[in-house]
């Protein structure tokens, strides 16, 4: 059974973009600004990380690799809804007979 013209998986796969996008977005708050930004034009600690210089590396790896996690996905999510709705417009929904 769909609900509101997709199927259940179609659903869940929104909900893991969603969260997906959200600690992508978190994961790069949290990275040290190059030049200072914004941070250092409000008095802010520009250069600092909250995690040491060492951890700037590794969270720009895990960045890339939440990004193309994230992108895989949303291909994936891209593909089911394209395919839900070649697959309900092709079986009716009332039948009369």
């Amino acid at each position: 059974m769909a609900l509101f013209g997709a199927e259940w998986y179609s659903h869940l796969l929104n909900l893991v973009v969603i969260g997906l996008g959200l600690m992508l977005i978190l994961l790069v708050l949290i990275q040290r600004g190059k030049g200072g930004g914004l941070a250092g034009a409000f008095g802010g600690a520009g250069g600092s990380s909250p995690f040491g210089s060492r951890a700037a590396d590794q969270f720009v790896k895990i960045t890339l690799w939440f990004a193309g996690v994230w992108v895989l996905v949303i291909m994936i999510h891209v593909k089911v809804v394209k395919y839900d709705t070649v697959r309900s417009t092709e079986t009716p929904a009332i039948t009369t007979q």
